[in-house]
This record gives structure tokens, C-alpha cells and sequence, in this order.
């Protein structure tokens, strides 16, 4: 069973036919292996010497699902597309053949897969088998009759939860409900499934059908209710979205009357959310995540192979420190933690503990398991054992001349072909290293590079890596295995001001001053950017959790480099000459209850408002703002950080436009229901954002019009017609 070809394996084994699904590595379900499924499902039923039929998987997996590439390319490849009579062939040859059928599972039964094991009469899995339909992260709906199936096996309500949260259960949790009917060792479940096939076959056990029981369902006013209470808590966690809807409909219409009738009314809302602009923003979004690993003259480099990084050290105990140090340990590798006094290390040492423990009351992890990977942590008060670094991160504060001096010093201190690193938001790499032999030419240049984590570092699953002009594909080949080491998703980026993600959004807190500054209400706009855009929060209160001082300080790095574009404005440092930094002194622009840490809005703001108004003069003394709809508020916020955006995907900051989403998405929180920054602004269309970048340059006058003056890229898109997402046709590239 070499073969990774998508097909089908038919053997018998004492009058049971076995079935394997085999398509490396985890047996998605690509069309032409559906086609070997049924094919070999028919030649089983019309086979006298076979009794009944297991159906199993390959690889020691069942099946991970419909092959998605099929998502992104319907007719790319023989075979390619779905194939709309799948669900009368599940059943037709699997579920209601000549014969009874058994899935063997193993590893994993997700969407497709799950949907085809449901269609047998009978599931029998190992321990810690995976079981669930994800769907709906795609913007879809189970299409093979997950909608029916389901919530005749465990029930309507968990069924509901299971398909609207696209959370899997253990096969432990599935023969409670009813999804599995046995849970046994791996070497004893092919023997199990025969047994159980050959029992069905003779009427020693019953044969179900999923799609016709009813004895999990409730009664239909109570079925009804249930759905009703699933509508509300879909519209709550996904605000406008559609795709949950849908999954209710088809689930609703099989309540109402019947598995057979809410099959076809499966077909028809899958078409409907297939053909939703989410759909194609999720797989697009889906790609692009796997696609960051892959940088243009770097992972193509002919022999180039990643180098091992086992021991890292990393200076700085604080949250960011602790929280890099915890995300290396929680992978196996080992950590040297500096600091520069005893008590700064112990506090160090017991944030990363705190974090380890954090997982434990989670469940997410044993203590035991805690303990182990505490233990791979050395504290340090010098450099004498970092000769046993393969890698350093420096995650100490924004300060350019201490970092230039700890640079200095790692490079005496450390062996050299170890990884110099620095988890700095915003300076400029060269700068960081200016004090090293050379400066940035030096000896030391071709591994110096920078590894910005996102706070809490142990959580956020992005890691910008920022190579100079002069480091090497293979550090960069190195940081990125370590990326995928510590489960975090690398963007690889070029070297300027604040980098990819926070260059790209210096505008979205200036837009947001600049509304306030024009009389705007900020509670409005922070409930507009996140209730009706999407946003986990807004401008306002974002800023109130990273703190008014980190915002005052990485504004004024903005304010330097890029001059004939931001917008000044003096209400944050007001806020921090009044000591309202956020969440940390309990008052910002929001007051925070001192026990829940609640956030609402404060009338003591009232005045600092209208002192920051009068100084930007924007509006004359007793008249009213602008009169902005919620959409103006929208494409006020957002098409500046399009624009910037635009700069750098032209300057070729980052590899590919995608990247540029994917990092949007899993830094800022910008809706992945939208695709990502630059996928949005080609479903807006630059020619609607440069008009509009043009009209809110006149609204605010000459004085501050640079804020909103496209950029020469976002320009020619929108003269030209071309998408944004397809890149300038000759990019700089660093």
C-alpha cells in the first residue's frame, strides 16, 4: 500500500470484505478516491463469497476530510470537482447495500470522513480517535449528510454545538453519545470491525440506519426550540455570517421531514454557502497559512536543509521573555533564561511556571508534564554557558542603545554559527546590531536577524521574522523549523519601521484619533469597528490593553520614519500625562473595574477630549462633527491601513500579498471571515479606496491630507484593474 495515488485497497479476509482508503498522508477524500470507494463498495455487494464490508484507512489514519484543494480549484486535475451524487451513493452502496458495512477508525474521522464512517451501519474506533466536522471554519456546511447523520447519532443539540463550534471529540466522548459503538486497542480494531460486520451480517447484531433513526431526536417542538437557541448563539458568535444558517436550515429541514428530504436541502444550502464571498475569504485564508513557510530564495535553495536548534537562550524575564521561553519548553527545547539580577530571574522563572500551570488547570497538559518542561529551563545572571546557544532571542525593553550593547556582547559571548535574534516591534534590525564588529556588515550580519513574537508569546500563533539585507537563507531556514518546532505560523518579512504587521497598522489607532479629534464619539467607533467590521476590539480599547505609554512610544517611531503620512494628535499623550495608560493603572480611555477588569466607558475622558479637539483645530468651536455613517467609519479606519498595506506589498516587505493577510489575521484579529487585509481590499476594489482615501483628504484639509494620499501601488491597481493581491509586476524584494 505504497501507492499515493488516491484509490481504494479491496482485499477479503474470511468472507469480510476490507476496504482501505488510501491517499498519504491522512486519506482526504479527493474525488477520484470517492470514485475507488464506490467502486470497490460495489464490486464487495456483488461478491458472493463476502458476508460484509469494513471500511478502514491507510496510514493509520481513517480520513481527514474532502480534499480542500478541491475548494481552491473545482476543475483542476482528472477527477477534480465534487461530485453531487456522493450522497445518494453513501446511501445507496454504503449505508443501505447488499451487504452491512463496519468503519474501522483510527487517527482521525474529520468532515468527509466522519460523514462517510456515520454512513456505515455500525463505527467501531481506537483510543484518542479524533471525530468531528470542522466545516464550517471553511465557510461551509457538511455536504455527505453530516447535517442529517449527526444529529441522529448523539443527539440534536450536541450534534448543533459539534458542527456550529467545528469541535472534534475523542472516540472515548463519541461511545458515550452513541457516534462509536466499541473503543479498542489498535491492533485489536480491524478483528473488532470483522467481528461486529460478520455479527451484523447474520443477525446476531441489528443493522442501523443512520439517516432513518429517530430515537435520539426530540420531540419536533422541542427539536424546534433547540434550533432556535442554536440560531441565537451562532448570530452571537458570528455576527452576519451566513454559513451557520444554512447549517441550521439543512438541519432543520431533516427535523421537519425527515433524513431524505434533509439531504436535498443539505445539497442546496452547501451550494448556497459554497457560492458566499466567506468561503472563498476561508480557503483562501486556509492556503495562505501554509503557505508562509515557503520564501523565495530560501526554502527553493537546492541542498539547503534546516539546522537543529535544541538550546536557546533568551534575555529578558518579563512577560514577553517568559512568554517566548514558555512557548520553546512547551516544544522540548531547552532554555537559557538571562536576566540581570537575582530577583528580576526569580520573577522571571515564576512567570513561565505561572504559564505552565495556567495550561494545567486548563487541562491542556499534566503536571507531571509541566514539571518536565520547567526543567529545561537554566537560569543565568551572565554569558558564561551561552556557548551552548544554538539560538538567542533578546526580548529586553525598547531601549536601541541597551540592545546595541547586549548585541555586542553576544556576539564575544556566543559561537559563531548561533542565531542572533531580537524580538523588537519596531527598530530597525541594523540599528539593533549597529554595535557589533562591523556594525552591519560585519562578520556577525549574515545571523542577525529579528524574531517578533506577539504578546502573550506562548499564545498568539504568529512569528514575524525579519531578515536584513544581509541575513542568510539558512538562518532564516533555521528560524522558520523552529517556527513550525513551536507551532507558530512564520511570516518572513523585510527590514524597516515596524516591520510588516505593526507598520501596517499604525494607521488604524491614527485614523481612529483623528475621528475623535473631529468631534466623533470613541465608544461609537470602537463599537462599530467590532461589533459591525468584526475586530476582536477597537482602536480605543486596544489601545487601553497594550497601554497609552507602548502606544506613545511606538507612535513616536511612526512619527519619525514615515513623517508626510501619520497624523499627530495630542490625546494620547494627554492620556499619558494623566496617567491613564489602560488597563494597567485601571483608567484609559476606558475605566476598568478594579475586580473583573471589565472595561466601560468613562465620563472623566470628557475633558481631555475636548482639550486633545481644540488643539487639532480640525473643527470650529460650537459646530457639529462630520455627520459619518457607520460605514464611513469603516472605510475611514480601514482603507489607510489598506493603503499602507499596499506600500508594503510594493516594497516587497513581505514575500507574497498573502502573507500580508495571513499576518493581519493572526496578529491584529482582522476577520478571517474577510480573507485577510489585502484579499478584503481586492473584494472592496482599489478604485473605491482610492476615491475614498481622496474625499477624506479633502474633509480633513491640506494640513493633514498626507494621511490619506494613495500610494503609487493602490493608484495603478485601481487605473489598472489589477488586484491588489497579485503584487506589483517587478517587486523590490529584500
Amino acid at each position: 500500500m505504497a501507492s499515493k495515488k488516491p484509490e481504494a485497497f479491496y482485499r477479503v479476509e474470511d468472507g469480510i470484505a476490507i476496504i482501505t482508503l488510501n491517499y498519504p498522508p491522512l486519506n482526504a477524500l479527493h474525488p477520484l478516491l470517492l470514485r475507488s470507494l464506490f467502486d470497490q463498495l460495489r464490486r464487495a455487494h456483488s461478491d458472493p463469497t463476502v458476508q460484509a464490508v469494513v471500511l478502514t484507512g491507510a496510514n493509520n489514519n481513517f480520513c481527514a476530510g474532502f480534499d480542500i484543494n478541491q475548494f481552491q480549484n473545482p476543475d483542476a486535475g482528472a477527477g477534480g470537482g465534487i461530485d453531487n451524487t456522493i450522497n445518494d451513493s453513501i446511501c445507496e452502496v454504503l449505508e443501505g447495500g447488499a451487504k452491512p458495512t463496519v468503519a474501522a477508525i483510527q487517527g482521525v474521522a474529520l468532515g468527509g470522513g466522519l460523514e462517510v464512517a456515520m454512513g456505515c451501519n455500525a463505527r467501531i474506533a481506537t483510543p484518542g480517535t479524533r471525530l468531528g466536522l470542522p466545516e464550517l471554519q471553511l465557510g461551509i456546511i457538511p455536504g455527505f449528510g453530516g447535517t442529517q447523520r449527526l444529529p441522529r447519532l448523539v443527539g440534536l443539540a450536541k450534534a448543533a454545538e459539534m458542527m456550529l463550534t467545528s469541535t472534534p471529540i475523542k472516540a472515548e466522548a463519541g461511545l458515550k453519545l452513541g457516534l462509536v459503538d466499541a473503543v479498542v486497542p489498535a491492533e485489536q480494531l480491524l478483528p473488532a470491525a470483522r467481528a461486529l460486520a460478520r455479527d451484523i451480517a447474520a443477525g446476531r447484531k441489528p443493522r442501523l440506519y443512520s439517516l432513518t433513526r429517530t430515537d435520539k431526536l426530540p420531540a419536533l417542538g422541542e427539536a424546534l426550540a433547540t434550533i432556535e437557541m442554536a440560531r441565537a448563539e451562532a448570530n452571537r458568535r458570528a455576527r452576519g455570517l451566513r454559513h451557520p444558517q444554512l447549517c441550521l436550515d439543512a438541519i432543520q429541514a431533516g427535523i421537519e421531514r425527515g433524513g431524505a428530504a434533509g439531504l436535498a436541502a443539505e445539497g442546496a444550502a452547501f451550494a448556497a454557502a459554497a457560492s458566499l464571498p466567506t468561503h472563498k475569504a476561508l480557503v483562501h485564508i486556509f492556503f495562505a497559512q501554509r503557505s508562509t513557510k515557503k520564501v523565495k530564495g530560501v526554502t527553493d535553495v537546492p541542498g539547503l536543509k534546516p539546522r537543529p536548534i535544541r538550546c536557546v537562550a533568551v534575555l529578558g524575564g518579563g512577560l514577553m521573555g517568559s512568554g517566548i521561553a514558555t512557548a520553546l519548553v512547551l516544544a522540548g527545547v531547552e532554555v537559557i533564561l538571562k536576566e540581570v539580577n537575582q530577583g528580576f530571574l526569580d520573577a522571571g522563572m515564576g512567570r513561565i511556571k505561572a504559564n505552565l500551570q495556567s495550561r494545567v488547570k486548563k487541562g491542556a497538559m499534566t503536571s507531571e508534564a509541566a514539571a518536565k518542561a520547567l526543567s529545561l529551563v537554566t537560569g543565568a545572571l551572565d554569558y558564561s554557558g551561552f556557548g551552548a546557544a544554538d539560538m538567542v532571542i533578546e526580548a529586553v525593553i525598547e531601549d536601541i542603545g541597551l540592545k546595541q550593547r547586549i548585541f555586542a556582547d553576544l556576539e564575544k559571548s556566543c559561537r559563531p554559527d548561533c542565531i542572533l535574534s531580537t524580538n523588537t516591534s519596531t527598530i530597525d534590525i541594523d540599528l539593533v546590531g549597529a554595535k557589533m564588529q562591523g556594525g552591519p556588515t560585519g562578520p556577525a550580519a549574515s545571523r542577525l536577524l529579528g524574531a517578533h513574537f506577539f504578546s502573550p508569546a506562548h499564545v498568539m500563533p504568529l512569528l514575524e521574522i525579519v531578515r536584513t539585507s544581509r541575513t542568510s537563507p539558512q538562518v532564516l531556514l533555521d528560524t522558520l523549523a523552529l517556527s513550525s518546532r513551536i507551532k507558530k505560523t512564520p511570516v518572513v518579512v523585510g527590514n524597516c519601521t515596524g516591520f510588516a504587521v505593526n507598520r501596517v497598522f499604525f494607521p488604524y489607532t491614527m485614523s481612529a484619533v483623528l475621528l475623535a479629534d473631529l468631534g466623533l464619539d470613541p465608544y461609537r467607533i470602537d463599537t462599530v469597528v467590532a461589533g459591525k467590521f468584526g475586530m476582536p476590539m477597537g482602536p480605543f480599547r486596544l489601545n487601553d490593553l497594550v497601554g497609552s505609554d507602548i502606544g506613545l512610544h511606538v507612535g513616536a517611531n511612526f512619527v519619525t520614519s514615515f513623517p508626510e503620512r501619520v497624523y499627530v494628535s495630542r490625546l494620547i499623550p494627554l492620556l499619558n500625562e494623566a496617567k491613564r495608560l489602560g488597563e494597567k493603572t485601571g483608567k484609559g480611555f476606558y475605566k476598568f473595574d478594579s475586580k473583573t477588569r471589565k472595561a466601560s466607558p468613562d465620563p472623566e475622558l470628557a475633558p481631555l477630549l475636548a482639550e486633545s479637539r481644540k488643539a487639532a483645530g480640525l473643527v470650529q468651536p460650537g459646530a457639529k462633527p462630520p455627520a459619518l455613517t457607520d460605514a464611513d467609519i469603516l472605510d475611514f479606519i480601514f482603507f489607510p491601513v489598506v493603503n499602507e498595506g499596499c506600500r508594503v506589498v510594493a516594497e516587497g516587505i513581505v514575500d507574497k500579498a498573502a502573507d500580508m493577510d495571513v499576518a493581519s489575521v493572526m496578529a491584529m484579529g482582522f476577520p478571517a471571515v474577510k480573507g485577510g487585509l489585502i484579499f478584503w481590499a481586492d473584494l472592496v476594489g482599489a478604485q473605491r479606496i482610492v476615491a475614498r482615501l481622496r474625499q477624506f483628504a479633502a474633509m480633513v484639509g491640506p494640513t493633514h491630507a498626507g494621511f490619506f494620499k494613495p500610494c503609487e501601488y493602490l493608484v495603478a491597481a485601481a487605473e489598472s484593474g489589477r488586484k491588489l493581491s497579485a503584487g506589483p509586476p517587478a517587486a523590490a524584494k529584500l
